[in-house]
């Protein structure tokens, strides 16, 4: 029986990141970036008013508060930002400007309104003020020639708003690996029909495909597919052609599965393998087609499904954006109740975590991993917010005892 580390570095190695795309910068959120973005103009293009207030020269103010009286100085005028007419300030003179103005030639400073009088014709100074003070001096943030946005910077709100002010509509990035998920199983139904006698609704395309997107893919739900060997290939090894990922669930286990795995095999490497971990240990992992597409078979349950679904095939969804750390967050917890796991195996039980509002400790309720409880219920995984991990060693856990648990945090 393979370790779970084990089969996570096999399935990380086969980790490949789509080729670079040009995106339109309002699609390029949460990508990782494939280009040094390099400023072309210096950013602000040119000084400006960081407040409304008016445009000095600071040495005509200098005086305030110095005990020679009163100073007040004449309102040449008002700019407005977007302004496009230069403006020339006189010795002796203000300029009333908002935010985001051009300051006029020889204006150093901007008083702010409260040091003011407001006044409209002629202005009275409160207060002095340095040169340089509340202005924007151009290429303050950015100069022709500096990086803007690294490669290998997953963009973000910041380097949205950085790449629109320097000017790029597009930007070079990684983009989502596309994912393809399928399932093979005679008594699946779409949730559109109704079911029969020994028919179930298909849930794994769906979770898994849902499952995909919380990820961070580009999903394609393909739905049952035909197990007859032509169609079956025909099917797989259009996904395998299209897809930097495909999964397969219902494909391990039964004779079913077998034929399926038949056929895969003719089209590369793959191999089901039990993997010390609990539920979901019988599973399958290959490389199919000319590209070596890494291609997940993952059992029929629904919950068994999900779990291998966010040890191995997330991860590798991660790695493949660029992501530096792969894994979800794991912090330590004490738990509310008993938790019963399987000697040998590393466990994934559902729980609930929350936080002790004096303490700030976390506490964890187990869902699924009391003794004698099921591990394959469906509507206990749908209220946990994270898995408890119990080390492979471990079968029994006391109540308030200390244990790894990973956040299923959702994503938006």
């Amino acid at each position: 029986m393979r370790s779970v580390e084990e089969q996570q570095a096999r399935v990380a190695a086969a980790a490949v990141a789509p080729r670079p795309v040009r995106v339109a910068i309002a699609e390029s959120q949460g990508l990782m970036c494939a280009e040094e973005v390099v400023t072309e103009r210096p950013m602000p293009g040119f000084d400006q008013a960081a407040i409304d207030g008016y445009a000095v020269r600071s040495v005509d103010v200098l005086s305030v508060g110095d005990g020679a009286g009163e100073v007040s100085l004449p309102v040449m005028g008002s700019i407005e930002a977007g302004a496009r007419t230069p403006s020339r300030l006189q010795p002796r003179q203000a300029a009333r400007v908002q935010t985001g103005a051009p300051m006029p030639t020889l204006a150093d400073a901007v008083l702010p309104l409260r040091w003011t009088d407001g006044g409209e014709n002629r202005v009275r100074i409160l207060r002095s003020v340095r040169s340089g003070a509340y202005v924007r001096r151009t290429g303050d943030d950015v100069q022709p020639g500096d990086v803007a946005v690294r490669a290998g910077t997953i963009i973000g709100p910041a380097q949205v708003g950085l790449l629109a002010a320097v000017g790029r509509d597009r930007v070079l990035v990684h983009p989502r690996p596309r994912l393809s998920v399928m399932c093979v199983g005679g008594e699946l139904v779409d949730v559109s029909r109704n079911p029969g006698t020994g028919q179930v609704y298909d849930v794994n395309s769906y979770a898994l495909a849902a499952a995909g997107r919380d990820a961070g893919a580009e999903v394609n739900r393909v739905g049952i597919i035909s197990t007859d060997p032509g169609e079956l290939r025909e099917t797989v090894e259009g996904q395998v052609n299209r897809n930097e990922i495909v999964v397969i669930a219902g494909a391990v286990g039964g004779a079913a599965a077998e034929s399926v795995r038949t056929v895969l095999s003719e089209l590369g490497e793959m191999e089901v393998a039990r993997i010390a971990m609990h539920p979901g240990s019988v599973q399958g992992f290959g490389q199919l087609g000319r590209d070596r597409v890494p291609v997940f078979l993952l059992p029929a349950n629904p919950v068994s499904a999900l779990v291998v679904f966010e040890v191995m095939v997330r991860p590798l969804i991660r790695l493949s954006l660029g992501k530096r750390q792969p894994m979800r967050r794991v912090v330590q917890a004490r738990t509310l109740s008993p938790i019963s796991s399987m000697a040998g195996r590393t466990g994934y039980l559902r729980g609930q975590l929350m936080r002790d509002q004096d303490t700030g400790e976390y506490l964890v309720q187990a869902l699924g991993g009391a003794p004698g409880a099921s591990t394959h219920l469906l509507a206990t995984l749908a209220e946990a917010n994270c898995l408890v991990v119990i080390p492979s060693e471990v079968d029994e856990v006391r109540t308030g005892e200390t244990v790894d648990v990973a956040f299923l945090a959702q994503r938006g």
